[in-house]
Protein backbone atom coordinates (compact mmCIF):
# COMPACT_ATOMS: atom_id res chain seq x y z
CA UNK A 1 0.00 0.00 0.00
CA UNK A 2 3.11 2.84 0.86
CA UNK A 3 4.68 1.97 -2.37
CA UNK A 4 1.19 1.92 -4.36
CA UNK A 5 0.65 5.43 -2.74
CA UNK A 6 4.70 6.56 -3.03
CA UNK A 7 4.18 5.88 -6.66
CA UNK A 8 0.90 8.35 -7.41
CA UNK A 9 3.02 11.06 -5.54
CA UNK A 10 6.16 10.32 -7.64
CA UNK A 11 3.95 10.20 -10.74
CA UNK A 12 2.40 13.28 -10.27
CA UNK A 13 5.78 15.41 -9.70
CA UNK A 14 7.70 13.31 -11.75
CA UNK A 15 4.99 15.25 -14.44
CA UNK A 16 5.72 18.42 -12.90
CA UNK A 17 9.62 17.91 -12.92
CA UNK A 18 9.36 16.83 -16.36
CA UNK A 19 7.42 19.70 -17.59
CA UNK A 20 9.47 22.10 -16.11
CA UNK A 21 12.69 20.47 -17.73
CA UNK A 22 11.20 20.52 -21.07
CA UNK A 23 10.33 23.99 -20.63
CA UNK A 24 13.58 25.34 -19.28
CA UNK A 25 15.63 23.87 -21.53
CA UNK A 26 13.91 24.68 -24.59
CA UNK A 27 13.71 28.65 -23.00
CA UNK A 28 17.20 28.69 -23.09
CA UNK A 29 17.86 26.87 -26.52
CA UNK A 30 14.79 28.73 -28.23
CA UNK A 31 14.02 31.94 -29.10
CA UNK A 32 10.92 34.40 -28.51
CA UNK A 33 8.60 36.69 -30.55
CA UNK A 34 11.27 39.45 -30.91
CA UNK A 35 12.32 41.41 -34.34
CA UNK A 36 14.05 44.48 -34.91
CA UNK A 37 12.06 47.79 -34.75
CA UNK A 38 12.27 48.84 -38.37
CA UNK A 39 11.45 52.31 -39.53
CA UNK A 40 8.12 53.09 -41.74
CA UNK A 41 5.95 50.52 -39.63
CA UNK A 42 2.47 51.78 -39.70
CA UNK A 43 2.01 54.11 -35.93
CA UNK A 44 -1.47 52.67 -33.97
CA UNK A 45 -3.01 54.52 -31.29
CA UNK A 46 -1.93 52.80 -28.21
CA UNK A 47 -4.06 53.12 -24.62
CA UNK A 48 -1.60 52.57 -21.53
CA UNK A 49 -4.34 51.25 -18.68
CA UNK A 50 -3.13 51.63 -15.53
CA UNK A 51 -5.51 50.03 -12.66
CA UNK A 52 -4.37 51.18 -9.47
CA UNK A 53 -5.76 50.75 -5.95
CA UNK A 54 -4.86 53.10 -3.50
CA UNK A 55 -1.26 53.61 -4.89
CA UNK A 56 -0.64 56.91 -4.07
CA UNK A 57 2.70 56.77 -2.94
CA UNK A 58 4.03 55.40 -6.25
CA UNK A 59 1.67 56.78 -8.98
CA UNK A 60 3.31 59.52 -9.23
CA UNK A 61 6.98 58.12 -10.03
CA UNK A 62 5.30 55.79 -12.49
CA UNK A 63 3.63 58.45 -14.24
CA UNK A 64 7.24 60.35 -14.64
CA UNK A 65 8.94 57.37 -15.96
CA UNK A 66 5.83 56.09 -18.21
CA UNK A 67 6.00 59.32 -19.94
CA UNK A 68 9.68 59.23 -21.35
CA UNK A 69 8.40 56.46 -24.38
CA UNK A 70 10.37 56.80 -27.45
CA UNK A 71 7.03 56.10 -28.84
CA UNK A 72 5.61 59.49 -30.64
CA UNK A 73 3.41 61.11 -27.88
CA UNK A 74 0.70 61.93 -29.83
CA UNK A 75 -0.10 58.53 -30.68
CA UNK A 76 0.02 57.04 -26.90
CA UNK A 77 -1.92 57.98 -23.98
CA UNK A 78 -1.55 56.80 -20.04
CA UNK A 79 -4.86 56.13 -18.15
CA UNK A 80 -4.72 56.03 -14.99
CA UNK A 81 -7.69 54.18 -13.06
CA UNK A 82 -7.52 55.52 -9.98
CA UNK A 83 -9.53 53.64 -7.74
CA UNK A 84 -10.01 54.95 -3.78
CA UNK A 85 -7.17 57.59 -4.27
CA UNK A 86 -6.85 60.62 -2.48
CA UNK A 87 -8.56 64.39 -3.47
CA UNK A 88 -4.61 65.71 -3.60
CA UNK A 89 -3.15 63.01 -5.72
CA UNK A 90 -5.66 63.37 -8.11
CA UNK A 91 -4.92 66.60 -8.32
CA UNK A 92 -1.60 66.49 -8.82
CA UNK A 93 -2.15 63.45 -11.74
CA UNK A 94 -4.41 66.32 -13.24
CA UNK A 95 -1.26 68.70 -14.06
CA UNK A 96 0.25 65.76 -16.24
CA UNK A 97 -0.53 64.97 -19.92
CA UNK A 98 -2.59 61.90 -18.87
CA UNK A 99 -5.97 60.77 -18.54
CA UNK A 100 -7.23 59.55 -15.40
CA UNK A 101 -10.67 57.59 -14.31
CA UNK A 102 -11.95 57.94 -10.86
CA UNK A 103 -13.40 54.87 -9.67
CA UNK A 104 -15.14 53.04 -6.67
CA UNK A 105 -16.27 50.03 -6.18
CA UNK A 106 -17.55 47.85 -3.15
CA UNK A 107 -15.35 45.34 -3.70
CA UNK A 108 -11.98 46.43 -5.16
CA UNK A 109 -10.46 44.05 -8.30
CA UNK A 110 -7.94 45.14 -10.65
CA UNK A 111 -10.31 43.31 -13.19
CA UNK A 112 -13.14 45.48 -12.37
CA UNK A 113 -10.91 48.46 -12.82
CA UNK A 114 -9.78 47.34 -16.27
CA UNK A 115 -13.11 46.37 -17.60
CA UNK A 116 -14.74 49.85 -16.10
CA UNK A 117 -12.14 51.79 -18.18
CA UNK A 118 -12.47 49.58 -21.35
CA UNK A 119 -15.96 50.30 -21.55
CA UNK A 120 -15.40 53.67 -21.17
CA UNK A 121 -13.01 54.49 -23.75
CA UNK A 122 -14.47 55.38 -27.34
CA UNK A 123 -15.03 52.63 -29.89
CA UNK A 124 -12.39 52.63 -32.60
CA UNK A 125 -10.21 55.41 -30.51
CA UNK A 126 -7.14 53.01 -29.78
CA UNK A 127 -5.58 49.93 -31.93
CA UNK A 128 -3.56 48.28 -29.13
CA UNK A 129 -4.08 48.24 -25.31
CA UNK A 130 -1.56 47.94 -23.10
CA UNK A 131 -1.80 47.08 -19.85
CA UNK A 132 0.94 48.29 -17.05
CA UNK A 133 0.41 48.13 -12.88
CA UNK A 134 0.35 50.91 -10.86
CA UNK A 135 4.05 50.25 -9.99
CA UNK A 136 5.44 49.37 -13.73
CA UNK A 137 8.07 51.45 -15.30
CA UNK A 138 7.82 50.38 -19.06
CA UNK A 139 11.42 50.72 -21.12
CA UNK A 140 11.51 53.74 -22.94
CA UNK A 141 11.13 51.49 -26.15
CA UNK A 142 8.63 49.30 -24.72
CA UNK A 143 5.59 51.10 -26.62
CA UNK A 144 7.90 50.71 -30.20
CA UNK A 145 8.13 47.17 -29.95
CA UNK A 146 4.40 46.12 -28.94
CA UNK A 147 3.46 48.37 -32.26
CA UNK A 148 6.55 46.47 -33.76
CA UNK A 149 4.81 42.86 -32.81
CA UNK A 150 1.19 43.75 -34.09
CA UNK A 151 2.64 44.86 -37.24
CA UNK A 152 3.67 41.54 -37.96
CA UNK A 153 -0.06 39.85 -36.89
CA UNK A 154 0.05 39.86 -33.38
CA UNK A 155 -3.11 40.40 -31.64
CA UNK A 156 -2.07 39.56 -28.35
CA UNK A 157 1.48 39.74 -26.74
CA UNK A 158 2.99 39.70 -23.33
CA UNK A 159 6.51 41.74 -22.91
CA UNK A 160 9.54 41.17 -20.60
CA UNK A 161 8.58 41.88 -16.57
CA UNK A 162 11.80 42.01 -14.67
CA UNK A 163 12.50 42.99 -11.34
CA UNK A 164 12.90 46.89 -10.43
CA UNK A 165 14.86 45.91 -7.07
CA UNK A 166 16.64 43.55 -5.23
CA UNK A 167 16.87 45.60 -2.17
CA UNK A 168 16.14 42.59 0.09
CA UNK A 169 16.43 39.43 0.57
CA UNK A 170 13.20 38.99 -0.26
CA UNK A 171 13.03 40.88 -3.06
CA UNK A 172 16.07 38.79 -4.90
CA UNK A 173 14.59 35.81 -4.68
CA UNK A 174 10.79 37.28 -5.70
CA UNK A 175 13.07 38.65 -8.87
CA UNK A 176 14.38 34.98 -9.31
CA UNK A 177 11.20 33.71 -9.27
CA UNK A 178 9.73 36.08 -11.76
CA UNK A 179 12.71 35.18 -14.39
CA UNK A 180 11.94 31.65 -13.73
CA UNK A 181 8.52 32.13 -14.72
CA UNK A 182 9.49 34.11 -18.06
CA UNK A 183 12.11 31.38 -19.34
CA UNK A 184 9.69 28.31 -18.67
CA UNK A 185 6.27 29.75 -19.19
CA UNK A 186 6.77 32.36 -22.15
CA UNK A 187 10.56 32.12 -23.52
CA UNK A 188 10.24 27.80 -22.92
CA UNK A 189 6.32 27.67 -24.17
CA UNK A 190 7.06 29.88 -27.09
CA UNK A 191 10.33 27.80 -28.14
CA UNK A 192 7.81 25.20 -27.86
CA UNK A 193 5.67 26.32 -30.42
CA UNK A 194 2.55 26.92 -27.80
CA UNK A 195 1.22 30.03 -26.53
CA UNK A 196 3.07 32.60 -24.15
CA UNK A 197 2.11 32.69 -20.71
CA UNK A 198 -0.16 35.66 -19.24
CA UNK A 199 1.44 37.55 -16.05
CA UNK A 200 -0.83 40.63 -15.34
CA UNK A 201 1.12 43.53 -16.77
CA UNK A 202 3.12 44.40 -19.58
CA UNK A 203 0.76 43.41 -22.04
CA UNK A 204 -0.92 44.52 -25.06
CA UNK A 205 -4.01 43.00 -26.57
CA UNK A 206 -6.66 44.31 -29.34
CA UNK A 207 -9.38 46.12 -27.84
CA UNK A 208 -12.04 44.11 -29.20
CA UNK A 209 -10.84 40.84 -28.55
CA UNK A 210 -9.73 42.26 -24.85
CA UNK A 211 -12.84 44.39 -24.17
CA UNK A 212 -14.79 40.68 -25.21
CA UNK A 213 -12.74 38.73 -22.72
CA UNK A 214 -12.84 41.19 -19.62
CA UNK A 215 -16.43 41.34 -19.56
CA UNK A 216 -16.92 37.56 -19.01
CA UNK A 217 -14.14 37.52 -16.21
CA UNK A 218 -15.53 37.16 -12.53
CA UNK A 219 -12.48 36.12 -10.63
CA UNK A 220 -11.99 38.30 -7.48
CA UNK A 221 -8.14 37.68 -8.11
CA UNK A 222 -5.83 36.68 -10.96
CA UNK A 223 -7.95 37.36 -13.77
CA UNK A 224 -4.82 37.07 -16.19
CA UNK A 225 -5.31 33.18 -15.84
CA UNK A 226 -8.75 33.60 -17.13
CA UNK A 227 -8.04 35.89 -19.57
CA UNK A 228 -5.70 33.96 -20.95
CA UNK A 229 -7.69 30.81 -21.35
CA UNK A 230 -10.40 33.09 -23.20
CA UNK A 231 -8.24 34.38 -25.71
CA UNK A 232 -6.66 30.95 -26.14
CA UNK A 233 -10.46 29.46 -26.34
CA UNK A 234 -11.19 31.88 -29.15
CA UNK A 235 -8.23 30.87 -30.90
CA UNK A 236 -6.19 33.97 -30.17
CA UNK A 237 -2.28 32.70 -29.35
CA UNK A 238 -0.37 35.10 -27.20
CA UNK A 239 3.15 36.05 -28.21
CA UNK A 240 6.12 37.19 -26.07
CA UNK A 241 8.73 39.76 -26.39
CA UNK A 242 11.92 39.04 -24.40
CA UNK A 243 13.61 42.52 -25.31
CA UNK A 244 10.53 44.36 -24.39
CA UNK A 245 10.76 44.83 -20.95
CA UNK A 246 8.76 46.51 -17.83
CA UNK A 247 10.05 47.14 -14.36
CA UNK A 248 8.30 46.04 -11.78
CA UNK A 249 8.22 45.99 -7.80
CA UNK A 250 9.64 42.84 -5.94
CA UNK A 251 7.65 42.04 -2.34
CA UNK A 252 10.54 43.31 -0.02
CA UNK A 253 8.80 41.67 3.30
CA UNK A 254 7.49 38.20 4.04
CA UNK A 255 4.73 39.72 5.06
CA UNK A 256 3.34 41.09 1.55
CA UNK A 257 5.25 38.10 0.32
CA UNK A 258 1.97 35.90 1.99
CA UNK A 259 -0.46 37.76 0.90
CA UNK A 260 0.52 37.95 -2.57
CA UNK A 261 1.04 34.02 -2.66
CA UNK A 262 -2.16 33.10 -1.08
CA UNK A 263 -3.91 35.59 -3.92
CA UNK A 264 -2.22 33.44 -6.44
CA UNK A 265 -2.63 29.99 -5.19
CA UNK A 266 -6.59 31.27 -4.66
CA UNK A 267 -6.76 32.14 -8.38
CA UNK A 268 -5.19 28.93 -9.53
CA UNK A 269 -7.64 26.97 -7.65
CA UNK A 270 -10.10 29.05 -9.01
CA UNK A 271 -9.08 28.35 -12.42
CA UNK A 272 -8.82 24.86 -11.88
CA UNK A 273 -12.12 24.44 -10.60
CA UNK A 274 -14.05 26.36 -13.53
CA UNK A 275 -11.82 25.53 -16.45
CA UNK A 276 -10.70 22.33 -16.38
CA UNK A 277 -13.92 21.08 -18.14
CA UNK A 278 -13.17 23.62 -20.72
CA UNK A 279 -9.38 22.61 -21.04
CA UNK A 280 -10.36 18.96 -21.86
CA UNK A 281 -12.95 20.54 -24.26
CA UNK A 282 -10.64 21.80 -26.03
CA UNK A 283 -8.23 19.64 -26.10
CA UNK A 284 -11.02 17.35 -27.96
CA UNK A 285 -11.14 20.22 -30.59
CA UNK A 286 -7.59 20.16 -31.08
CA UNK A 287 -6.84 23.61 -29.44
CA UNK A 288 -3.38 22.67 -28.03
CA UNK A 289 -2.98 26.32 -26.57
CA UNK A 290 -5.91 25.94 -24.49
CA UNK A 291 -5.16 22.73 -23.12
CA UNK A 292 -1.83 23.67 -22.68
CA UNK A 293 -3.34 26.28 -20.25
CA UNK A 294 -5.12 24.00 -18.15
CA UNK A 295 -1.97 21.86 -17.90
CA UNK A 296 0.02 24.69 -16.70
CA UNK A 297 -2.76 25.70 -13.86
CA UNK A 298 -2.09 21.63 -12.62
CA UNK A 299 1.91 21.97 -11.88
CA UNK A 300 2.59 22.92 -8.13
CA UNK A 301 3.94 26.64 -7.47
CA UNK A 302 7.63 25.85 -7.57
CA UNK A 303 8.66 26.57 -3.80
CA UNK A 304 6.26 23.95 -2.97
CA UNK A 305 7.66 21.44 -5.69
CA UNK A 306 10.93 21.85 -4.21
CA UNK A 307 9.95 20.83 -0.77
CA UNK A 308 8.04 17.82 -2.28
CA UNK A 309 10.47 16.55 -4.09
CA UNK A 310 12.85 16.81 -0.93
CA UNK A 311 10.09 15.48 1.27
CA UNK A 312 9.77 12.53 -1.03
CA UNK A 313 13.28 11.55 -1.33
CA UNK A 314 13.47 11.29 3.01
CA UNK A 315 10.51 9.54 2.37
CA UNK A 316 12.00 7.51 0.08
CA UNK A 317 15.03 7.14 2.58
CA UNK A 318 12.88 5.74 5.50
CA UNK A 319 10.93 3.06 3.14
CA UNK A 320 14.30 2.09 2.13
CA UNK A 321 13.08 1.13 -1.87
CA UNK A 322 16.64 1.79 -3.73
CA UNK A 323 13.52 2.23 -6.63
CA UNK A 324 12.33 5.30 -5.24
CA UNK A 325 15.37 6.82 -3.82
CA UNK A 326 16.87 6.69 -7.43
CA UNK A 327 13.64 8.54 -8.94
CA UNK A 328 13.56 11.00 -6.34
CA UNK A 329 17.38 11.88 -6.29
CA UNK A 330 16.76 12.02 -9.76
CA UNK A 331 13.89 14.65 -10.04
CA UNK A 332 16.07 16.94 -7.19
CA UNK A 333 18.69 16.50 -9.59
CA UNK A 334 16.42 17.77 -13.06
CA UNK A 335 14.75 20.12 -10.50
CA UNK A 336 17.90 22.58 -9.84
CA UNK A 337 19.16 22.21 -13.12
CA UNK A 338 16.35 23.67 -14.30
CA UNK A 339 15.68 26.74 -12.19
CA UNK A 340 19.50 27.18 -12.25
CA UNK A 341 19.41 27.66 -15.78
CA UNK A 342 16.51 29.70 -16.22
CA UNK A 343 18.08 32.66 -13.41
CA UNK A 344 19.79 35.03 -15.12
CA UNK A 345 23.42 35.58 -14.17
CA UNK A 346 22.73 39.11 -13.14
CA UNK A 347 20.87 37.75 -10.16
CA UNK A 348 23.33 35.51 -9.74
CA UNK A 349 26.06 37.75 -8.80
CA UNK A 350 22.96 39.52 -6.34
CA UNK A 351 22.73 36.60 -4.39
CA UNK A 352 24.84 36.02 -1.15
CA UNK A 353 24.58 33.42 1.53
CA UNK A 354 23.25 35.50 3.91
CA UNK A 355 20.02 35.38 1.72
CA UNK A 356 19.40 31.85 1.85
CA UNK A 357 18.98 32.20 5.53
CA UNK A 358 15.63 33.79 4.58
CA UNK A 359 14.74 30.21 2.28
CA UNK A 360 13.04 28.38 5.12
CA UNK A 361 10.98 31.53 6.34
CA UNK A 362 9.70 32.04 2.98
CA UNK A 363 8.96 28.26 2.52
CA UNK A 364 6.81 28.11 5.62
CA UNK A 365 5.29 31.32 4.81
CA UNK A 366 4.51 29.59 1.21
CA UNK A 367 2.45 26.53 2.85
CA UNK A 368 0.85 28.49 5.69
CA UNK A 369 -0.60 30.50 2.45
CA UNK A 370 -2.56 27.34 1.74
CA UNK A 371 -4.75 27.76 4.35
CA UNK A 372 -6.04 30.69 3.55
CA UNK A 373 -6.73 30.37 -0.13
CA UNK A 374 -10.31 30.71 0.96
CA UNK A 375 -10.25 34.11 2.20
CA UNK A 376 -8.46 35.25 -1.00
CA UNK A 377 -11.09 33.98 -2.76
CA UNK A 378 -13.80 35.82 -1.51
CA UNK A 379 -12.01 39.17 -0.93
CA UNK A 380 -8.93 40.82 -3.37
CA UNK A 381 -5.92 41.09 -1.16
CA UNK A 382 -4.22 44.30 -2.38
CA UNK A 383 -0.54 43.98 -2.82
CA UNK A 384 1.20 47.58 -1.43
CA UNK A 385 3.76 49.35 -3.49
CA UNK A 386 6.90 51.85 -2.35
CA UNK A 387 9.35 53.45 -3.99
CA UNK A 388 12.32 51.28 -4.80
CA UNK A 389 16.12 52.80 -4.46
CA UNK A 390 17.73 50.46 -6.87
CA UNK A 391 15.88 50.46 -9.95
CA UNK A 392 18.69 51.91 -12.02
CA UNK A 393 21.44 49.78 -11.44
CA UNK A 394 18.67 46.90 -12.07
CA UNK A 395 17.60 48.62 -15.40
CA UNK A 396 21.70 48.86 -16.38
CA UNK A 397 22.18 44.99 -15.80
CA UNK A 398 19.41 43.74 -17.42
CA UNK A 399 20.01 45.88 -20.31
CA UNK A 400 23.41 44.37 -20.48
CA UNK A 401 22.16 41.15 -20.21
CA UNK A 402 19.83 41.50 -22.97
Amino acid sequence: MINFILLIITSYLLFNVLYIFISAVAGRLGHADDSMVTEGNPLRRIAVLIPAYKEDSVILGSVVANLKQSYPTDWYDLIVIADSFRPETLEQLATYPIKVIPVQFEQSTVQKSITYALNSLPEGLYDIIVISDADNHMAPDFLQRINQAFSEGWRAIQGHRVAKNTNTSVAIFDAMNEEVNNNLFRAGQRALGLSATLIGSGMGFEPAIMKRAMNQIQTVSGYDKELEMLLLVAGIKIGYLHKAFIFDEKVQNIAVFERQRTRWTAAQVYFIKEYFGVGMRQLALGNKHAFNALVKSLLLPRTLLLVSVFLLFLINLVVANPTFIGVSAGLIGLLSFSLAVSIPLYLWRKISIRDFFVLPALIFSMMRSLFKIKQAGKKFLHTPHTETPDKSSIESQVAKQS
